[in-house]
């Protein structure tokens, strides 16, 4: 998963390269159950970028990250169909049933400048605009209109930002920082 950042700060490390701290693989999809008599299985799609899925792919199943490579690959409605290269039939394939399907970080596609993939936010330090530290990002969620980035304080105590250009100042992944101005309410 990817999100947009509103800071107008470039993003100096987009290469997707495993640094300290990353993970060094993402989830693409869930495998569900078999679908047919080809060896495909009905696969939920975790990505911004389904697109990138070809034939032929390489892929890493379940939490061994055991290496494959994809065989068909076709949309179904808001799933996807996707074969594992040598695993021809339902019988074998079905050994995939609820199976992650990950690449390696290093393999992911560069992003457009002030974007991020979500691995790449999760465990920023965030500060506001005199330093005061507010705690670490740790989770975002996927809203309609825009993200929304919880921070967790060190008290324990919850911050939740709207990713926007109003409060998302800017955007450091070399220093691991996200600068923000907190909404004030009134």
């Amino acid at each position: 998963m990817t999100g947009k950042n509103p800071a107008t700060t470039p993003n100096e490390s987009s290469t997707g390269s495993p640094k300290p701290g990353e993970p060094v693989f993402v989830a693409l999809g869930f495998l569900r159950r078999t679908h047919g008599i080809r060896g495909e299985l009905i696969m939920d799609v975790l990505t911004d970028f389904p697109e990138r899925l070809r034939p032929n792919r390489p892929v890493y199943l379940g939490e061994e990250h055991i290496p494959h490579r994809l065989g068909t690959v076709r949309m179904a409605n808001k799933v996807m169909l996707v074969s594992i290269k040598g695993y021809e039939n339902p019988e074998e394939a079905a050994r995939f049933r609820n199976c992650h399907v990950y690449v390696r970080v290093d393999q992911l596609p560069r992003l457009p400048e002030d974007s991020y993939y979500y691995h790449e936010l999760i465990g920023i330090h965030v500060v506001d605009e005199q330093g005061k530290g507010l705690g670490v990002l740790e989770s975002i969620i996927e809203t309609g209109a825009n993200d929304v980035y919880v921070v967790r304080a060190g008290d324990g105590s919850e911050v939740l930002l709207p990713a926007i250009a109003d409060v998302v100042l800017t955007v450091d992944l070399e220093r691991a920082e996200m600068v923000v101005r907190p909404q004030q309410w009134d």
